[in-house]
């Protein structure tokens, strides 16, 4: 049946003697057990926003699409705001300030107290948008009475919104977008200190970063709005949102190190390119507006985030009510910094397949091929959706992320990414039954269906399909999914 392994022969016992000294290697810093979700999370939400609170519950608010009202959601899991009830906590002023274009609200909880930033116009001129602040003081944000604290304290009367806050080393910061007398951008991000509340703003407001880079000026606009920050490694990355709030809205991001002065703007470095952007292979557009969350096992981060699942937009994008909240897992590159990966396909989010005796290595496709490698660039190469097999009956198929209708299959017994070409072939070559880790419970093996007994397994570091009739064999068919 299968000849690669005696042709591999030499190759198994470099890998035998690489296994016996890797098998004792500590998990990458990065790693962290699969969480899936379903997309959307909520329709017609843009602007989300997602925390999880020490009750243990997550809070979720979001734009809606008339502009009218804040709106709440919480619920013991991520998927479950999906269908959690939603209260209206706020109503825009039917006359005067705060009463139109009610956009962005976050939520936060500080020094025991429940807080909602969000923007706002005027009855009489809607584009006169400001930054202002509810508070309430219930532990309970569903309950409770909603007080206005009024506009914050910005530099300038000009165009501002999309304010948020962090904590570094003790010392609380707001961030927020604003358009700057003198400089001809819509918008651009700023920071400062929290004043003795949280609706001031104390001492000196840092610029960090005008758009002007292309793709921060996409559509006619130079746009950098929406800040969130997510901390790790020494570091504070503040991701925002840039260009048109069409297909051509994207995320960028800033970096600067914990112990620097953060409001000194030569402390942050501006990544080239966007970090998060629109891809038609997976029939996302528009991803931004992004806030951070982790999983309920407090071990995944989470970028959430709103996009379309079109392109063309008719007339004004901020008309169209169709941005949608979603949710994805992240992960940490080897120098540190974050992967944001792909905007990945509606339905269930993917998961990456570590290798259990190489643990800085995932299964991945090159040039179509499957192989594991370390620092797979980019992430989506090593990204697939488990979901019901192609053949039914109780297995299930891998399926590529970036290439959404690709799945790992195997073909003269080595491992390959191609499409369903809808094939029994195909279906049965590209279906498994899904077993507990041959070499730990704690990891999975992929059986396959029909060449019983033969599992997915790496040999000199390329998928094939082979027995696992050893310790090495069994390794090699182990895999741990992030």
């Amino acid at each position: 049946m299968n000849t690669r392994v005696p042709r591999h022969r030499v190759v198994l016992v470099v890998v035998a003697l690489l296994a016996c000294l890797t098998t004792v290697m500590a998990a990458p810093a990065s790693a962290a057990p699969a969480v899936r979700y379903t997309n959307p999370i909520a329709a017609q939400r843009a602007d989300p926003h997602i925390v999880k609170h020490s009750d243990g519950y997550y809070y979720f608010t979001a734009t809606v699409p008339e502009y009218d009202r804040i709106v709440l959601r919480r619920a013991t899991t991520i998927q479950g705001l999906a269908t959690a009830p939603e209260s209206v906590i706020w109503r825009r002023h039917a006359s005067g300030e705060m009463g139109a274009h009610i956009w962005a609200p976050e939520i936060h909880f500080i020094n025991g107290r429940w807080y909602v930033y969000f923007a706002a116009g005027r009855t009489d001129d809607v584009w006169r948008i400001r930054p202002y602040v509810l508070e309430n003081s219930s532990a309970d944000p569903m309950t409770g009475s909603w007080v206005e604290r009024g506009r914050v304290n910005v530099p300038w009367d000009t165009f501002s919104l999309d304010m948020s806050t962090f904590t570094v080393n003790g010392v609380r910061y707001l961030t927020w977008a604003q358009a700057e007398p003198g400089i001809s951008t819509n918008s651009n991000l700023y920071l400062a200190r929290m004043g003795a509340n949280p609706w001031q703003i104390t001492g000196p407001v840092a610029r960090l970063t005008v758009p002007t880079l292309a793709w921060e000026t996409r559509g006619g606009v130079r746009v950098a709005e929406g800040p969130a920050v997510v901390q790790r490694n020494g570091r504070v990355f503040m991701t925002y949102s840039a260009s048109a709030t069409d297909a051509n809205y994207c995320l960028g991001m800033l970096t600067a190190s914990a112990s620097a002065d953060l409001l000194n703007p030569a402390s942050w470095t501006k990544s080239p390119n966007p970090v998060f952007q629109s891809n038609a292979a997976t029939g996302q557009y528009g991803p931004g507006h992004n806030s951070f969350t982790t999983s309920e096992d407090g071990q995944s981060d989470i970028l959430v985030y709103h996009d379309r699942d079109y392109r063309d937009i008719a007339g004004d994008p901020l008309r169209d009510p169709n941005r949608r909240t979603r949710v994805q897992k992240f992960y940490w590159k080897p120098d540190g910094t974050p992967d944001f990966g792909i905007p990945v396909a509606d339905g269930v989010t993917p998961v990456r397949l570590r290798s259990h005796n190489f643990p800085d290595r995932f299964v991945r496709h090159w040039e179509h091929r499957a192989r594991i490698d370390a620092g797979v660039t980019p992430l989506a190469d090593s990204q697939f959706r488990v979901v019901p097999g192609l053949t039914g009956s109780g297995t299930v198929s891998l399926e590529s992320t970036n290439f959404p209708g690709y799945y790992l299959r195997h073909r003269d017994h080595e491992a390959w990414v191609e499409r369903n070409d809808g094939s029994a072939t195909f279906r049965a070559d590209a279906s498994f039954h899904r077993r507990p880790g041959l070499a730990s419970s704690a990891g999975v093996s992929f059986e396959s269906v029909n060449f019983p007994g033969h599992y997915l397994r790496h040999v000199g570091f390329q998928l094939v399909l082979a027995t696992a009739p050893d310790a090495l064999g069994r390794a090699d068919a182990t895999f741990v999914l992030e």
